[in-house]
């Protein structure tokens, strides 16, 4: 008997490390979605304004991983392991082996760390090339350390929303963040980009759009194939385990999804550009295979593959139709198509998910994603309002002209090449 109950807990320890160790790769895989929203980012902008958004996607990451830390981990999930641990109990609580767990503490605070900085860094692509960077990264204080920990709290983090009543309750579910992550950034970008205003020569005096066209697209699709490679950790990891045989295939049924999906997004992004502008569009393309990604993050696990990629196809037909409805109707000036992406197909991956998986009903759905966007964008529209009344949001338009990598970097990213 003592014998079998050693190599119980043994096995019990080896799939704690296991699923420990799982955890910690797959953070790693979203943490480099970093360098590819960085490279998608500075491929979509002009060249006199790439040092500045390279700077503000590294600093952005490294105020997530502060705030998270100070106060976001206890806001989302009701305690924290690192600084409010140390505070109550001591460190050691935060790091040692705990029998009832599956994986290390510490490691759920590594993964969701990084899926903060995700949602942040949606932002810092929709207000790109106008926004001066300090009131940028005073949101991002904000936004990472109180506004995306709060509905949060309210989705992962199983709590009631103003003590009112449960999504979980209500049936809403969103396996790895459409809607909680995509969503939330997204709804952040678009109260920004209101009050920001479009860049200048974007709009012609009728109010037709007239392009921007990148610096760099082979930097561009450098960053979507990062981004690809990123979300297996971001799907994957969501899975939470692997080292039993059901976990295990479920994060290969997350993997192949994952892949098909975009693939069924870059397709039909690329289908709708032919269709609509005559040309095939490299950066339509490159959002659409972003699009079928967002899309089935909301539930990448219990589609068949044929499913996934028709759901991601629906993805990128999505994602088309909005960035141009955006940018001729509304006039909302995103350079990335960041809003559409993250933003509209978040709402369809959330719509999607009873679909095919049973736990979850539209009423759920419609309203858990009512509640992250209304709190996302009202408060961060409260925040970037305040933030404009003390320090203002706006470059100059003569700052505007010379390019923010001058005015707010004070250097170049291309010093011989920069065309104005």
């Amino acid at each position: 008997m003592e014998h079998s109950a050693g190599v119980l807990a043994t096995l019990s320890e080896v799939q704690y490390a296991l699923d420990t160790f799982y955890f910690l790769i797959c953070g790693a895989l979203v943490m480099w979605m970093a360098a590819g929203f960085s490279m998608l980012e500075a491929g979509l902008v002009r060249a006199k304004n790439t040092a500045e958004i390279l700077t503000k996607n590294v600093s952005l990451f490294a105020i997530s991983c502060i705030m998270y830390m100070i106060c976001g981990y206890a806001i989302m999930y009701g305690g924290g392991i690192f600084l409010s641990g140390i505070m109550e109990t001591g460190v050691e609580e935060g790091f040692l082996y705990e029998a009832e767990e599956t994986y290390s503490p510490s490691s759920d605070f590594f993964f969701q760390v990084v899926f903060v900085a995700t949602a942040m860094s949606i932002v810092s692509g929709a207000v790109a090339e106008r926004m001066k960077l300090w009131a940028f990264l005073a949101f991002a204080v904000v936004m990472t350390g109180f506004i995306y920990p709060m509905q949060g709290s309210w989705t992962w983090g199983g709590e009631d929303v103003f003590g009112m009543f449960s999504l979980e309750d209500l049936g809403f579910s969103d396996f790895a963040g459409s809607g909680i992550v995509h969503m939330a950034g997204a709804a952040a970008a678009l109260a920004g980009v209101i009050l920001l205003g479009a860049r200048k020569g974007k709009y012609g005096p009728n109010g037709e759009p007239r392009a921007i066209p990148g610096a760099n697209l082979p930097l561009a699709t450098l960053g979507t194939f990062i981004l690809w490679m990123g979300w297996f950790g971001f799907n994957g990891g969501s899975v939470l385990a692997t080292a039993e045989a059901a976990s295990a295939n479920d994060v290969a049924i997350v993997f192949t999804n994952t892949l098909l999906a975009a693939a069924g997004g870059g397709v039909t992004a690329m289908i709708m550009s032919k269709m609509m502008f005559g040309k095939s569009d490299l950066t339509m393309l490159l959002n659409g295979v972003l699009a079928g990604l967002v899309t089935i993050t909301a539930e990448p696990s219990t589609p068949t593959p044929l499913l996934a990629t028709i759901f991601g196809a629906a993805g990128g037909v999505l994602v088309v139709l909005s960035i141009t409805t955006l940018d001729r109707v509304f006039k909302i000036d995103d350079p990335v198509g960041a809003i559409s992406v993250h933003g509209t197909c978040g709402i369809l991956g959330l719509l999607l998910v009873p679909v095919t998986n049973g736990d979850s009903t539209f009423i759920g759905q419609i309203v858990g994603a009512i509640t992250i966007f209304v709190w996302v964008f009202g408060a961060s529209l409260i925040v970037w309002s305040i933030i404009k009344a003390v320090m203002g949001i706006r470059v100059s338009a003569e700052e505007e002209y010379e390019g923010v990598d001058l005015t707010e970097c004070g250097q170049e990213a291309y010093p011989e090449f920069v065309m104005k």
